[in-house]
């Protein structure tokens, strides 16, 4: 059974996780549409796509790596 410290830390991690990886998300996903030059409201959707994407997966993974080491600390 996890414990409720163990909890908090895994859900901070994952916040944290979901707000830096949105923030690379969102200037990587810029980025990308004007480098690649993807035309008018496409942009907005290639942004928010990428943007959602990178913040799930890191999310994830730092949520995951603080589940991993809860018992070790």
């Amino acid at each position: 059974m996890i414990d409720s410290r163990c909890a908090t830390r895994v859900a901070t991690g994952a916040a944290i996780g979901v707000s830096v990886g949105g923030a690379v998300g969102a200037v990587y996903g810029t980025y990308e549409a004007f480098a690649y030059r993807i035309p008018g409201l496409y942009k907005v959707r290639h942004i928010g796509r990428t943007t959602v994407g990178s913040a799930a997966l890191f999310g994830l993974f730092l949520g995951a790596g603080s589940f991993l080491h809860c018992g070790r600390s």
